[in-house]
């Protein structure tokens, strides 16, 4: 199978023209008309992970390896080491970003995930998934962190009860003043993030980056299946691993 054909199932379940101008999703490395023998999904790529990966495979990100211009190639940072590797190996890369995060991956954590009462999204662009809630905010932030199997974050709370909530899972934070909610879920949240979201009174529970968006992967490969049986292949799931450790009281912890 061609990479073009499964770029065109992609670009079927989630057009690359859906994505942030500043996004760069769409085939990174390789050639459209080259043949792959296996498929891998993965949310991000580590040196470790690409050792194991078979020479003229193909593999699908959530986050794109390569962000701005490269003035220079000399295998000394992370970007350009892993290059090396995938050009080596023959493998290609498509990465699926800020396109997919608005067809499905957001709503697949607000609704799949956390199993939050959705109102239904008019407009495909939008990033914000919204859901009606009417929950004390302790109760509710205690439920959306063990589903996600967060034991410990950080949290603003404007109100003692939660009625509406949105989410956007990653980095979020840029779209507070489009938030039309009084609570909002989303990773990576600054100081300065959350003294903005205290005066605007919306609360916040940071449900981290890569927590919130390491089902991309289960979701991808669920999106694929039909078609990637029809052609005799199967994606192989990446054991993605956070590269952040949490030290709690001296002792480092997953």
């Amino acid at each position: 199978m061609k990479i073009l054909d499964i770029y065109n199932i992609l670009d079927e379940i989630s057009p690359f023209s859906l994505q942030e101008k500043w996004d760069n999703s769409g085939l990174l490395v390789g050639n459209f008309e080259d043949k792959i023998k296996k498929i891998y999904v993965s949310i991000d790529l580590d040196e470790d992970f690409l050792n194991e990966v078979e020479e003229n495979s193909l593999i699908i990100t959530h986050h794109p390896l390569i962000f701005a211009p490269l003035k220079k190639i000399n295998y000394d940072n992370y970007c350009t080491k892993l290059l090396k590797i995938l050009i080596q190996k023959n493998i290609a890369l498509i990465s699926m970003h800020t396109n997919i995060d608005k067809t499905h991956l957001n709503m697949y954590v607000a609704k799949d995930i956390l199993k939050l009462d959705i109102i239904e999204k008019e407009d495909i662009n939008d990033f914000i998934i919204y859901a009606n809630v009417n929950k004390d905010f302790d109760e509710f932030a205690k439920e959306i962190t063990s589903k996600l199997g967060i034991e410990f974050t950080n949290v603003v709370k404007c109100n003692n009860k939660v009625e509406k909530v949105g989410i956007v899972t990653g980095a979020g934070m840029s779209l507070l003043s489009e938030v039309k909610a009084d609570c909002f879920l989303t990773g990576d949240i600054k100081y300065h993030d959350a003294m903005d979201a205290k005066s605007r009174n919306i609360s916040l529970i940071d449900i981290r980056h890569y927590e919130s968006e390491k089902y991309f992967n289960e979701l991808l490969v669920g999106v694929l299946e039909k078609n990637l049986k029809k052609n005799e292949l199967k994606a192989i799931i990446s054991a993605s691993k956070n590269p952040f450790k949490f030290c709690i009281q001296g002792e480092t912890v997953e």
